[in-house]
C-alpha cells in the first residue's frame, strides 16, 4: 500500500535537520503540504523551503520556539491561515543536556523538560480544537527508547520522553471520539548530529545491544511517522511504535 498524504497539511516542529528534516521530506514526497518550525537557522530553513517548492510542494518555514506557548499557537494558526486546516502534527523538537544527576543543574533539567515535553503540550493544545472541529487529525509525538528504558546521565531526557508517552495516551483517549488519533514514535540509536557527539565507546555499547546491529537512519524514523500520518493507520491510536532495531525488547 502506498502511503499517500495528498490533500493533507502537516506541521513538523524542529524540521530543518536530522529526524525532523527526514519527516518533512517524507511527508512532502507523499503529497502533503508541509510546514516546519525552526528556532534560529533561517538560512537552512529558507534553503529547505526552496528545495521543497522546487519539487512542487507547498511549504511554510515558521520561526518558532517550541517551548514557548504563544509561539506554538502562532505556528498552528499560520498553517490554518495558509491552508485552512491542520491534518497532521508531528512534535519532533528536542534537545539534550546530559549529565549524571549529581552534576545536573536545575537549568539543564528545565531546558530539556521545556523543549522536549512542554513543547508537545504547547503544540497539541493549539491543534486540539481545530482537529476536533474537523473531526479528523493525527498527532505524532517523537519520544525515545530512553523514555522507555532509562539511561545513566540522561535523567532529564528520559523523564521528558517518558512524559511524552503518558501525555499521548491521555490525549488519544480524549480525542478518539472525534476521530483524532495520537501516537508515539520511539526511536532508538539514530545517526544524527545529536548522536554524533557520543563517544566511540558509547556508540559501540549501543550497537552491541541492538539485535539488527546497525543504527537507524533519520529516514527509518520518517517512514514510521509517515505510516502514522496516513490513512493506512486509521485504526491505530494511543500506540508507542518502537523504531529501535529491537533495542527495547
Amino acid at each position: 500500500m502506498k502511503l499517500d498524504l495528498s490533500g493533507k497539511t502537516v506541521l513538523v516542529t524542529g524540521g530543518t535537520r536530522g529526524i525532523g528534516r527526514a519527516i518533512v521530506e517524507a511527508c512532502a514526497g507523499a503529497g502533503a503540504k508541509v510546514a516546519f518550525t525552526y528556532r534560529s537557522s533561517s538560512d537552512t530553513a529558507d534553503a529547505l523551503k526552496a528545495e521543497l517548492e522546487g519539487r512542487g510542494t507547498e511549504a511554510l518555514a515558521i520561526q518558532s520556539d517550541a517551548a514557548d506557548f504563544d509561539a506554538s499557537q502562532a505556528a498552528v494558526d499560520a498553517v490554518i491561515e495558509a491552508w485552512g486546516s491542520i491534518d497532521v502534527l508531528v512534535n519532533n523538537a528536542g534537545v539534550t543536556r546530559d549529565n549524571l544527576l549529581i552534576r545536573m543543574g536545575e537549568d539543564d533539567w528545565d531546558a530539556v523538560i521545556g523543549v522536549n515535553l512542554k513543547s508537545v503540550f504547547n503544540s497539541a493544545k493549539a491543534a486540539y480544537r481545530p482537529m476536533m472541529k474537523q473531526r479528523a487529525g493525527s498527532i505524532i509525538n517523537i519520544s525515545s527508547v530512553v523514555g522507555v528504558m532509562g539511561n545513566p546521565g540522561q535523567a532529564n531526557y528520559a523523564a521528558s520522553k517518558a512524559g511524552i508517552i503518558g501525555f499521548t495516551k491521555s490525549l488519544a483517549k480524549e480525542l478518539g471520539a472525534r476521530h483524532v488519533r495520537a501516537n508515539v514514535v520511539a526511536p532508538g540509536y539514530v545517526e544524527t548530529d545529536m548522536t554524533d557527539a557520543l563517544g566511540d565507546a558509547a556508540k559501540d555499547a549501543m550497537l552491541n545491544n541492538i539485535p539488527l546491529k546497525r543504527p537507524a537512519s533519520p529516514e527509518d524514523i520518517a517512514g514510521a511517522v509517515l505510516f502514522l500520518a496516513s490513512d493506512a493507520s486509521s485504526y491505530i491510536t494511543g500506540h508507542v511504535l518502537h523504531v529501535d532495531g529491537g533495542l527495547a525488547m
